[in-house]
C-alpha cells in the first residue's frame, strides 16, 4: 500500500466523517487492498474484498464523496478486516 492509500485509509476512519475525500482515491484504494470491482449500470459500481461485497455509487457531479459515503465506505472496509 502506498503513502497515498494510507493517507486515504486514514481519512476514511477520521472522526467526525470527512466530506470531502476524492472518490478515485477510495477505488485506488479498493485495487490496492486486492478488491475486485464489477461495474453495474449508470454510477452503480461493486466491490468485493475478503468475502464482504458492498455496492456504491459514483458521486456525480461532484469528484467528493458526501459523509454517508464515507460512512458507507468505512463499514466495508471494517467488515472486510481493514483498518487503519
Amino acid at each position: 500500500m502506498s503513502a497515498k492509500h494510507r493517507e486515504t485509509l486514514q481519512a476514511i476512519f477520521e472522526d467526525p466523517v470527512k466530506a470531502n475525500i476524492l472518490w478515485a482515491d477510495i477505488e485506488a484504494l479498493f485495487l490496492s487492498l486486492g478488491a475486485e470491482r464489477d461495474e453495474g449500470s449508470g454510477s452503480r459500481i461493486r466491490f468485493y474484498l475478503n468475502g464482504i461485497r458492498a455496492t456504491f455509487h459514483r458521486p456525480h457531479p461532484r469528484k467528493e464523496t458526501d459523509r454517508g459515503a464515507v460512512k458507507s465506505v468505512r463499514k466495508f472496509l471494517s467488515e472486510a478486516g481493514v483498518r487503519p
